[in-house]
């Protein structure tokens, strides 16, 4: 399937996996990369060098192109640039933030910036500053989130500006692949899915709850503090919400959440963690290889382009 993503990065399908903190490590995105897909490894809170380390374990099990995801938040955000551009990553996708200042330094080193937008006039802010593609992400999506929704956001941002656009946030089979190339997007980035994974690596309570979700089961936390969050309605979630109905600062809700997504990625602790997912998970049924997961998508996705 050739779209202006594939022949930008170098991969069979238009798809790229999240860059999911804590999660996306080097076994889920060489395994995605491995299926024809773009895998990422996800840059999250963790100094820089451990980030060279995991590309090194990657490049160890693919040869295909994979990338790294940068959250611009992030004290090692300035470390973590430098060792992507000394490792020649294929393509860097940012987030919470404004890439700009980098962008000279991963363009010398040949690496394609994709950074994730969450409306249209960071999209064009982006294409000015020399963006290769971006992703608009719907509400939707796992994590961290904007307000408007994938089916409205991305025809705008496709709209709005001549690079190519990735569609993210809800997407998690087949039919949602081709709904978003419709609306004009090039590729799609997919999360949720890949938590069901053999590859992915989080807790095995974690996958349980991705499992179990029904199409209610996702909660947004944090509206309040300007950075908004989505995962699965836990009793942990759920006290978030309801403290900020009490009336909870944003300093103290921050240290309510401080390591709570590594609680539930690695420790699979219900009760203090935070376990991130978007609003597909409902749709989620079964624990698969990556590679079976891509294929089972774009499977789906030629069925229906040729049915209409």
């Amino acid at each position: 399937m050739k779209t202006k993503i594939t022949e930008l990065l170098g991969i069979k399908y238009p798809l790229l996996q999240g860059g999911m903190a804590w999660v996306s490590e080097h076994n889920l995105a060489a395994a995605v990369s491995n299926a024809g897909g773009a895998g990422i490894i996800a840059g999250g809170n963790a100094p820089a060098e451990l980030i060279r380390e995991e590309i090194k374990k990657a490049r160890a099990l693919t040869d295909k192109p994979f990338g790294v995801n940068i959250m611009l938040m992030s004290p090692y955000a300035d470390d973590l640039a430098r060792v992507v551009a000394e490792e020649k990553v294929a393509f860097v996708t940012t987030g919470a933030g404004n890439p700009g200042k980098f962008m000279e330094q991963w363009k010398n080193a040949g690496i394609k910036v994709i950074p994730v937008v969450p409306g249209v006039a960071l999209a064009k802010r982006m294409e000015r500053s020399g963006a290769d593609a971006v992703i608009a992400e719907g509400t939707e999506s796992g994590g961290h989130i904007g307000e408007n929704t994938t089916m409205c956001l991305v025809p705008q941002v496709v709209d709005a500006v001549s690079i190519p656009v990735i569609a993210a946030g809800g997407i998690a089979d087949g039919r949602g692949v081709a709904a978003c190339l419709m609306l004009g997007a090039e590729g799609v980035q997919i999360g949720t899915r890949f938590l069901a994974a053999e590859e992915c690596k989080i807790h095995e309570n974690y996958k349980e709850l991705v499992l179990k979700a029904k199409d209610t089961d996702s909660i947004v936390t944090g509206r309040f503090t300007g950075h908004p969050c989505r995962g699965v309605k836990t009793k942990f979630s759920r006290g978030l919400l309801q403290a900020e109905k009490d009336g909870i600062s944003p300093e103290e809700f921050e240290n309510l959440t401080v390591g709570a997504l590594k609680k539930a990625a690695i420790d699979g602790n219900i009760a203090e963690g935070s376990f991130l997912c978007g609003a597909a998970a409902g749709m989620v049924e079964k624990i698969q290889p990556a590679e079976e997961i891509v294929k089972e998508i774009f499977e789906r996705v030629q069925e229906l382009l040729k049915a209409y």
